[in-house]
């Protein structure tokens, strides 16, 4: 039975040249069930096919790939996860591999990864770009201690970066609150946590921030 393939990624281009590239070798044993263009989509598309896999963009407008890949691993823990990135930084690395993906891809090498990724990963073992295969052992190496640039970002919680995400796109605390269902105030709350654990004082800072560390992108 071929392995069942959900791509999630905000370029059609990316999602059409994995789409060629792995029909083209992989034709038996792959199939792509459907494709969608940010997190949200993916969880909806997730619900509606149940992927055995999900190749999932780190950055990704409404809702980013670290999220949604969380999201999916707590509703359908079944559907693995392989994370597509164009950031080789071990704190991006890390944070996918804590938030359940079992790989993660540079998207510069990624065409040439894709189909064998999928395979490793859908038989029960892990898959890291050959490129930052070394930032995982690294890390390991070194003890595993927190990036000097990766500042308090592992301590933020899911609502925290949602909510970061959207102020970066340029939602005002009244939009993110009818995008969440919650109240206006529980917004500003949140946004006032962000800048506290951040120790960012503005929120042009706060957007710089969120799109430095992949959480959006502008």
């Amino acid at each position: 039975m071929a392995i069942r393939v959900l791509i999630a990624d905000d370029h059609p281009v990316v999602r059409t040249g994995l789409r060629f590239v792995i029909e083209k070798t992989a034709a038996d044993d792959i199939e792509i069930v459907a494709e969608a263009g940010d997190g949200l989509e993916a969880l909806a598309l997730v619900e509606k096919y149940l992927p055995d896999l999900v190749v999932m963009d780190i950055t990704m407008p409404g809702m980013n790939g670290i999220e949604a890949i969380r999201r999916i691993g707590a509703s359908h823990p079944e559907s693995k996860a392989i994370m597509l990135s164009q950031h080789d930084r071990s704190v991006f690395v890390k944070e996918a591999l804590t938030a359940g993906a079992r790989g993660y891809l540079v998207k510069e090498t990624a065409m040439n990864d894709i189909v064998t990724a999928i395979r490793e990963v859908h038989a029960g073992k892990s898959y890291l770009s050959p490129s930052i295969a070394h930032v995982v052992i690294d890390d390991y190496v070194s003890g595993g201690g927190v990036d000097a640039d990766e500042g308090g970002h592992a301590n933020l919680t899911s609502r925290e970066r949602e909510i970061l995400q959207l102020i970066a796109e340029g939602l005002t605390s009244k939009d993110i609150a009818v995008r969440l269902t919650v109240s206006p105030n529980t917004v500003r709350a949140h946004r006032g946590n962000l800048m506290t654990k951040l120790d960012i004082h503005k929120e042009t800072d706060l957007v710089r921030y969120a799109v430095k560390e992949g959480i959006a992108k502008l």
